[in-house]
């Protein structure tokens, strides 16, 4: 029976992947800030609930290294993470700090405490949650999509370093996705910025999401494909986004959304 370690996983895409894994007769060890919250996973046979916060180093660290001790791990999922949204100019500080520290170090620190571990077995493979917005930025997301350029760029420089290793990396890549964490992340207003956010909440409409049963389906396939594919793009608004950015290239794509915002403002 082959492993895997998965952060975030109270809910949305890293409640789906454990159960499609689970399903798939994998090991799951679901780790969450709260475990004892949880009413479904624990419920699995093959599924082991852990606490674990992503931003507690610590933790991290004697996390890692029990489960290692225990268990013959073949995939990590760091999948934790949530959305800061709104204007910079609006944000704390603690804010900041926080939507970096969770989305971008989080995942590092996982990692790098996991490379020992692969590098002895001589094989794993580390995916991630990345994000549409790593790949373009989008209005009022500068502190979210700054963390996920970075996942985007961490990932990809990783991916050289650890190959001759045989272990590889990978970046899920969704867009907007049908969970609860725009629900559960701060969105924060500040005035003279009504337009923009009268626009936020037009685009970002959960109805147009893409479920997280699907993501989970796409997360599955990096994991057992065994290619060497560093993206795997998934939802209908992040294919059209790329494949809009591939045809008229970047900055024509950028300044369509400045039209589209001057058009929000002046309407």
């Amino acid at each position: 029976m082959k492993t895997v370690f998965i952060t975030g996983t109270s809910s949305g895409i890293g409640k789906a992947t454990t159960k499609l894994f689970a399903s798939q007769g994998w090991h799951v060890i679901a780790t969450m800030r709260k475990p004892e919250n949880e009413t479904e996973l624990n419920q699995l046979e093959n599924v082991t609930l852990l606490p674990l916060d992503v931003n507690d180093y610590e933790q991290i660290n004697e996390t890692v290294k029990s489960v290692t001790e225990k268990y013959d791990i073949d995939v990590v999922f760091n999948n934790a993470g949530y959305s800061l949204m709104g204007p910079l100019e609006g944000f704390t500080d603690e804010q900041i700090v926080q939507q970096i520290q969770t989305n971008l170090f989080g995942v590092v620190r996982i990692t790098k405490a996991f490379i020992p571990y692969f590098r002895a077995k001589k094989r794993g493979l580390f995916l991630s949650t990345g994000s549409l917005a790593g790949l373009v930025a989008f209005p009022l997301g500068s502190m979210y999509d700054a963390s996920k350029f970075a996942i985007n760029g961490f990932n990809e420089s990783l991916a050289y370093e650890l190959a001759q290793f045989n272990i590889g990396v990978k970046l899920i890549l969704p867009g907007l996705t049908a969970t609860d964490l725009l629900d559960k992340s701060p969105y924060v207003t500040y005035p003279g910025y009504e337009g923009l956010s009268d626009w936020f909440e037009k685009a970002f409409v959960i109805e147009n999401a893409t479920k997280s049963t699907d993501i989970a389906e796409v997360v599955y396939e990096a994991a057992t494909d065994g290619s060497s594919k560093l993206r795997y793009l998934c939802g209908a608004d992040t294919m059209h986004v790329t494949g809009q950015i591939k045809e008229i290239g970047v900055e024509a794509f950028i300044e369509n959304m400045h039209k589209s915002l001057k058009d929000t403002h002046n309407s």
